[in-house]
C-alpha cells in the first residue's frame, strides 16, 4: 500500500501517456491499422512492466534494508553505505553531535547530582549514628521507644537512599563472590530487627548453610526491601517465613509473609518504577514504588531470577534463584 502511493504519480503519468499516444493514433495519424497499434501497445506494456518490477524490487530491497536498520540498537545513520541513501544525511548527522552534546551535559548534571545527595547521605549519617547512641542512654522506656522509631525510620531512608545513588551511578559496581546465604538472611533480619519486634511479628527462618554466587550487599539490601514490605503490609498476628530450597545446581530462598498480599490486577506490575497499586491510592499506606523497583534491577543486574506469587489477604511469597556452582 505504501509503495502504490509512492509511484501514484508516475502511473498516473505512464496511464496519461499510453492514452495520448492510442488517442493520437486513432484520430491523427491516416494509416490506422489495428495490428499496428496492437504492437505498439504490447511494447509499450513491456516496457511498463520492466520499469514497475524493477522499481518495486528496489523499493523492497530498500524496505527490508531500513527494517534491519531500525531494528539496531544504535545511531543507524552511520551505518547507510552512501549519500545517495540518505538525502539530509548532514542535516541528521549535525542534530545528532547536537543531541549527544546535550545528552552528556545532562549526564554530566545527574552523576554530580548522584555525587552531592551521596555525600550529604554520609554527612547526616554522622550525627544520626550519635543520637541512636544517645538514644540507648535513655533510661524512660517509653521517650526511649518513641524516639527510636523514628530514628530507625531515618536511618533506613538514608542507607536506601544511599544504595539507590550507587545503583544509578555509571560507576555501580558488583563484587559476586561464594557467599553465606544463611550469614545473609542474618544481617537482613538483623537490620529490622526493631520493626520485627515492634509489630511483633512471629519470625520462623530455616536457611540452610548453602553457599551462593552473589554480592552479599546488595543481596542484604533486596533482603531488607522484602523484610520491609511484609513489615509495611502486616495484619493481624503477623508472620514472616524465611527458608531456602536446593534444586540441583540452583539454589532458592523464599520469603513469605501472611499480610495484606498483592490484588490479580497489580501482580504483575510490581516491579515497575513508580507503581504503588491501589492500597496507597486508598491511602491505607504510604509508598514510593521504587522498592520493589529497585530490587528487580539490582537482581537483573545480579543475573538472579526473582519471582512473586500471592493471594489476596492471605499471603505474599518472593522467591529468589540463585546459582550454588559456576
Amino acid at each position: 500500500m505504501n509503495y502504490l502511493r509512492r509511484c501514484f504519480k508516475y502511473y498516473l503519468f505512464c496511464l496519461a501517456v499510453f492514452l495520448f499516444a492510442n488517442l493520437y493514433f486513432l484520430f491523427l495519424l491516416r494509416d490506422r491499422r489495428i495490428e499496428y497499434l496492437t504492437y505498439f501497445d504490447i511494447l509499450l506494456g513491456i516496457a511498463f512492466l520492466i520499469f514497475a518490477g524493477s522499481d518495486f524490487f528496489s523499493y523492497r530491497k530498500k524496505r527490508l534494508r531500513k527494517e534491519k536498520l531500525l531494528r539496531q540498537e544504535d545511531v543507524i545513520c552511520d551505518m547507510i553505505p552512501s549519500p545517495e541513501h540518505f538525502e539530509n544525511r548532514e542535516i541528521a548527522e549535525h542534530d545528532i553531535r547536537i543531541l549527544k552534546a546535550k545528552i552528556q551535559e545532562q549526564f554530566q548534571e545527574s552523576c554530580e547530582l548522584q555525587d552531592y545527595v551521596a555525600k550529604w547521605c554520609h554527612e547526616f549519617k554522622i550525627p544520626l549514628s550519635t543520637c541512636l547512641l544517645i538514644d540507648e542512654k535513655i533510661e524512660d522506656g517509653k521517650v526511649k521507644r518513641d524516639l527510636r522509631e523514628p530514628l530507625e525510620r531515618m536511618n533506613r531512608q538514608i542507607n536506601t537512599m544511599m544504595l539507590g545513588c550507587r545503583l544509578q551511578s555509571p560507576l555501580f559496581d558488583l563484587q559476586v563472590k561464594k557467599t553465606s546465604l544463611q550469614e545473609c538472611v542474618k544481617t537482613s533480619v538483623r537490620n529490622n530487627q526493631f520493626f520485627l519486634i515492634r509489630k511483633k511479628f512471629a519470625l520462623d527462618v530455616l536457611v540452610e548453610d548453602l553457599f551462593v554466587y552473589t554480592d552479599p550487599a546488595w543481596l542484604v539490601y533486596i533482603l531488607d526491601q522484602l523484610i520491609n514490605n511484609a513489615l509495611k503490609y502486616s495484619g493481624r498476628e503477623p508472620k514472616l517465613h524465611i527458608w531456602s530450597e536446593r534444586q540441583g545446581a540452583k539454589a532458592v530462598l523464599f520469603v513469605e509473609d501472611n499480610g495484606e498480599g498483592i490484588r490479580d490486577s497489580d501482580i504483575k506490575r510490581i516491579f515497575e518504577k513508580g507503581f504503588t497499586g491501589d492500597n496507597h491510592h486508598n491511602g491505607k499506606y504510604k509508598s514510593t514504588g521504587m522498592g520493589l523497583y529497585m530490587v528487580s534491577k539490582i537482581a537483573q543486574k545480579l543475573e538472579h531470577e526473582i519471582r512473586v506469587e500471592s493471594e489476596y489477604g492471605i499471603y505474599t511469597r518472593f522467591s529468589i534463584e540463585f546459582l550454588t556452582n559456576i
